[in-house]
């Protein structure tokens, strides 16, 4: 992709080498379980209900490496690239798009949706509207995921920012609601769809990014790998050696892949409806 010397965000928020808070009353079990609803793009604001946290932030000024410095200048000018492509379709649509907030943080942070650690892998927290990142994941992608590339983790942030789409469209208030009404077999179904509409997205930003003349060849082969390495079949596989469909959260490797290139091939909001799509 190319980047270097292009604009970058001013919603950019730096707390790398502060702590993330420290949970009282809510036990590991309860910082697991907020973890992991943070991880699926919900709100589990309601999960802190009961919970208190201490902030022992450590406010020194963070020495990041050279690599660490560019990583960041990279996704500075990815999520500014996701902002004029967003603001353009919102504005044809009659719209207003509001830019999210990116977040940088080491280890762990605090979030409207709780406190995270950076083994959550990037995430999407539509209380505050703020994606979250530690740069440490771009090594977790190319090393666990075998997702090497730039465009690998520009794919990354433009699923977060579908997400953050998704919350302005009010697709995230009718889904996660149903979380509370639903068996949760049942409402990992509405997850996968989720999560697959966030893929789309990811697509269309994508699209838009060609013809922004900024993808270099070989790009979108490494978001397609990055869609595929992170489906639920293929980490579980690695995980435990077999698959549970009816856990599935985010979708197949297959469906990840195809959802993201049906986004790219449309570079529009129309044919992003997973809800009613009947073959996913």
């Amino acid at each position: 992709m190319k980047w270097r010397g292009r604009r970058e965000s001013a919603n950019v928020e730096d707390r790398r080498g502060r702590g993330g808070g420290t949970l009282i009353g809510g036990g590991i079990g309860g910082l697991i379980l907020i973890l992991v609803f943070a991880f699926l793009g919900g709100d589990p604001a309601d999960l802190m209900n009961g919970l208190q946290t201490t902030d022992d932030a450590n406010t020194g000024t963070y020495e990041e490496t050279e690599k660490e410095k560019e990583l960041s200048q990279f996704v500075s000018v990815v999520l500014a690239d996701t902002e004029d492509v967003w603001s353009e379709i919102f504005r044809q649509q009659g719209l207003v798009y509001k830019e999210p907030t990116l977040v940088l943080y080491t280890n762990s942070v605090q979030s409207a949706c709780g406190t995270s650690s950076a083994s959550v892998g990037p995430f999407y927290c539509p209380g505050d509207q703020k994606l979250y990142i530690d740069l440490s994941f771009y090594d977790e992608l190319q090393q666990r995921f075998h997702a090497p590339g730039d465009f690998a983790m520009a794919y990354v942030i433009a699923h977060e920012v579908g997400h953050h789409v998704q919350t302005l469209l009010g697709t995230s208030d009718k889904i996660m609601p149903l979380r509370q009404q639903l068996s949760e077999e049942e409402f990992n179904k509405y997850l996968v769809r989720f999560e697959l509409q966030a893929d789309y997205l990811a697509g269309v930003w994508a699209r838009h990014a060609e013809g922004m003349g900024v993808l270099e060849e070989g790009d979108l082969d490494e978001a397609l790998n990055a869609a595929s390495a992170v489906g639920d079949d293929t980490l579980q596989k690695q995980a435990r050696g077999y698959v549970v469909p009816e856990s599935f959260t985010h979708g197949t490797s297959e469906q990840r892949k195809r959802w993201f290139n049906k986004g790219f091939q449309s570079g529009s909001l129309t044919g992003g409806d997973t809800f009613n799509a009947r073959d996913l």
